[in-house]
């Protein structure tokens, strides 16, 4: 569409504008921060959860605080407002729901009628809290609207009836002069998603900001009366900032109006990345027409809506509303020149100075990192922190410290299948894709007895040859050898070996029953390791010397991996270390206490938290008492004893030591020589069988 279609603007300068409003109107206000230095914390989508502002201030020692919006502004009266689709995506998202209760509530059966019944405001927001004085804010934080908030809370604060000490919402008619460090910072705001068929639907807003049933936008309007306000307040000594939820990353617009501003830098949020992303346009675009594509797409993107709508817009716009329409669609028109165009004059066009000199921040959620920009004589550098990627999934089973401590049980990972055309390795045998030929129901045999099937040569689901089952027969009874020399080094550290395992060497007692032994699902990881290739070898069953003990198949599930490992000199109840760990015990999703080891009842505990942050808050308490003793406290290892883990009793609660042991204590025997008798026999070290559960322990 040619420019011609639109109306003219006629108010480009400050002094032009027509609007019938006082110039205080504007709200200027100028905060010196620091002359000599400070530092802004940058931070995106908090989500509600307000009180942590201060926390994130605290630690990096910010001056003040710039937000990109989804801030949380809700409050009791918003869930009304809010429909069903907003209302689960907040409940999804809002890091003050613990994370088993937010499971429950959005699992697939449960209507949307449940999660209404469910969720109240202190579910998604502390804004009330903060409004009632609860929670004050500590240094001065400065907002735009998000994508997500109640447009009739934000309508309150634009109309004076809320107010909060230290919260500034910047909008179209609202900027901030920081000044910090020698630098005059002017905080211009644009808050809302940009979604170019609503730019000219207010919803439930009123003036020039849109939102209903929980969601905001931009309008054009809006953008036009902040064009306005920038020409006001324009001073070539001040570095501008424009602060937006929307993307100038990602939006043609908002990157036009970024131009339009003058912007020095661009702080933005919307993209919800891992990672805050620094960039100016010359480092992301191939070259300088690239640049004009992505403002040129944007120009199409609303020409469309544009062409659809501008009769119905012309007929219900006044005087005031044409000025900020007109200012609006300069900044659409603001499209740099291409490269090597001539002036009437005959002199070159130079390129677009924002191409290379105006630079961008997109931040990541607060949840995964924030942005500080440290301001010191006239300089602003930057500070990205970020959670970043987690690769763990990818870890490979790792060999046991080289203590002979108990040995780091691997990650559950499928493995790969072989091609159809040639047959799995040994040591893939057991792990492959395709699920090996079931047997009538029955396990698959362990080392201690051959099936039928293997007896009369057929061959097994993995087609191994005879020469490979005997090399596979070698590797597992030396993996099995090295990893009870680990097992019992283990125990023996901790005083809890049983008097038939202390004999290290020897030969291993002969089965005495012909039962098979079970796969496992998870196996564990060799005492050492010498290279590479050998971690994939113990992707199999591991063999077992049981004596007619059927060991059972371990079905453990992957570790919460914000746990908390605490150990104690004394034993402490469930209740005790929730009292323990004061406030962070609102993120305590379970409380375990191993069965590893006899005598040690509730001197170990695992205290699995609903997310990182709750963890680490609970990792705070690592040098406060419990019952008058300092314990341990720190995030929980694969090799520490858990639940289900290599260590943990038989079904009966009689022992502690490892599946062999068991077995032999089943079959009357130990690795000593004859049978106990069964008045003083006794399991793994512990008391005679006899008062085994006197003390309640193993019950």
């Amino acid at each position: 569409m040619q420019s011609g279609s639109r109306p003219a603007s006629t108010s480009t300068r400050p002094a032009l504008s027509p609007l019938p409003r006082p110039t205080q109107h504007v709200n200027t206000q100028t905060k010196l921060l620091d002359a000599v230095h400070g530092r802004l914390l940058c931070v995106a989508d908090i989500r509600g959860r307000l009180s942590a502002l201060n926390d994130l201030a605290r630690e990096v020692n910010a001056s003040a605080i710039i937000h990109t919006g989804d801030f949380g502004f809700f409050e009791a009266s918003s869930l009304d407002r809010i429909n069903d689709r907003t209302l689960r995506h907040l409940t999804m998202y809002s890091p003050l729901i613990p994370q088993a209760q937010r499971t429950h509530l959005l699992e697939p059966q449960n209507p949307p009628a449940h999660i209404r019944q469910t969720v109240n405001v202190s579910m998604l927001s502390e804004f009330p809290l903060l409004l009632s004085g609860q929670i004050k804010l500590a240094v001065p934080v400065y907002t735009v609207w998000g994508a997500c908030e109640d447009v009739l809370v934000l309508e309150k604060f634009r109309t004076g009836s809320y107010a909060i000490d230290n919260l500034h919402v910047i909008d179209e008619a609202t900027t901030r002069c920081l000044d910090v460090g020698g630098v005059k910072l002017r905080l211009l705001g644009l808050g809302g998603a940009l979604v170019p068929h609503k730019m000219f639907d207010n919803g439930d807003g009123s003036a020039t900001i849109a939102g209903g049933q929980g969601t905001m936008w931009t309008t054009a309007l809006q953008m036009g009366e902040l064009v306005d306000t920038a020409q006001r307040v324009f001073d070539q000594t001040e570095t501008r900032v424009l602060v937006t939820h929307a993307s100038p990353g990602r939006e043609g617009i908002i990157n036009q109006l970024a131009l339009v501003l003058k912007a020095d830098l661009t702080i933005s949020a919307g993209l919800h990345f891992r990672y805050a992303t620094s960039y100016n346009e010359f480092s992301v675009q191939g070259d300088y027409e690239g640049y004009r594509h992505k403002l040129l797409v944007g120009k199409d993107a609303f020409d469309k809506v544009w062409e659809s709508v501008k009769g119905q817009v012309d007929i219900v716009i006044d005087d005031n509303q044409r000025v900020l329409l007109d200012k609006f669609l300069s900044v659409v028109e603001r499209i740099p020149p291409p490269s090597g165009q001539t002036a009437p004059t005959g002199a070159p066009i130079p390129e677009e100075p924002a191409w290379k000199n105006c630079w961008n921040w997109n931040l990541c959620d607060a949840a995964y990192g924030s942005l500080v920009l440290d301001v010191k004589e006239g300089r602003v550098s930057a500070e990205i922190k970020s959670q970043g990627f987690n690769y763990a999934y990818r870890r490979t089973p790792i060999a046991a410290p080289a203590s002979g401590g108990t040995p780091n049980p691997p990650t559950k990972t499928s493995t790969p299948a072989p091609p159809a055309d040639k047959p799995a390795p040994p040591h893939l045998a057991k792990s492959a894709g395709s699920t090996p030929l079931p047997r009538s129901g029955k396990d698959t045999p362990g080392d201690g007895a051959e099936s039928p099937a293997r007896a009369n040569g057929a061959s097994t689901p993995g087609g191994l040859t005879p020469a490979e089952k005997a090399e596979r027969k070698k590797e597992k009874k030396k993996e099995r050898k090295e990893r009870e020399r680990a097992e019992r080094e283990a125990r023996e550290k901790d005083g809890h070996v049983a008097e038939g395992e202390k004999k290290e060497g020897g030969e291993e007692p002969k089965a005495g029953s012909g039962k098979a032994t079970p796969s496992v699902d998870v196996p564990e990881a060799s005492a050492s390791t010498s290279d590479a290739p050998k971690e994939a070898d113990r992707v199999m069953s591991p063999a077992t010397d049981s004596a007619g003990g059927r060991t059972p198949t371990s079905k453990r599930p992957p570790r919460n991996p914000w746990t908390l490992f605490v150990r104690s000199s004394t034993p402490a109840n469930e209740g005790e270390l929730r009292e323990f760990f004061g406030e962070a015990a609102s993120g305590i999703i379970r409380v375990n206490y191993p069965t590893s080891f006899s005598g040690r009842s509730q001197k170990t505990a695992f205290v699995e938290f609903g997310d990182e942050e709750a963890m680490k808050a609970g990792l705070e308490k690592h040098a406060e008492k419990l019952k008058d003793t300092v314990p341990e406290v720190k995030q929980a290892q694969d090799r520490e004893p858990r639940e289900n883990g290599p260590f943990r009793g038989g079904r009966g609660g009689r022992g502690r030591g490892g599946f062999a042991a068991r077995g032999l204590s089943q079959a009357g025997l130990t690795r000593g020589g004859a049978p106990h008798m069964s008045g003083d026999r006794k399991t793994n070290g512990d008391a005679p069988s006899g008062s085994a559960n006197k003390g309640g322990e193993g019950a």
